[in-house]
């Protein structure tokens, strides 16, 4: 299994426009695209932290399958994102092998 990881700071006054946005269109369009098996948004905590960055991690079953996404999908995905979101949030991405689960 790959995990797909999107780390986003949002400035604190777009935090519950991008909450909102990312649960009901974002997310749900991004698993229409068949890639994906599941998505959570996760808090990240961090002491003395706004409590504005979180981890939104999609799960796949291969690098085959992460690769379809980010070369058919997610250009035009993150530009959507941009287009709303512009400079008010900040990300970067990280990719996971699932060695085991326990």
């Amino acid at each position: 299994m790959i995990i797909y990881n999107v780390t986003v700071s949002v400035e604190e006054e777009s935090t519950s426009d991008w909450l909102d946005w990312m649960k009901t269109d974002h997310i749900p369009e991004v698993m229409n695209c068949g890639v994906f098996t599941k998505a959570q948004i996760n808090r990240v905590i961090v002491e003395g932290d706004s409590h504005n960055t979180f981890a939104v991690a999609y799960t796949c079953f291969s690098m085959k399958d992460l690769h379809l996404y980010q070369t058919k999908f997610s250009p035009y995905l993150q530009e959507k994102h941009i287009a709303r979101y512009g400079d008010k949030v900040v990300s970067f991405r990280t990719i996971m092998d699932v060695i085991e689960e326990f």
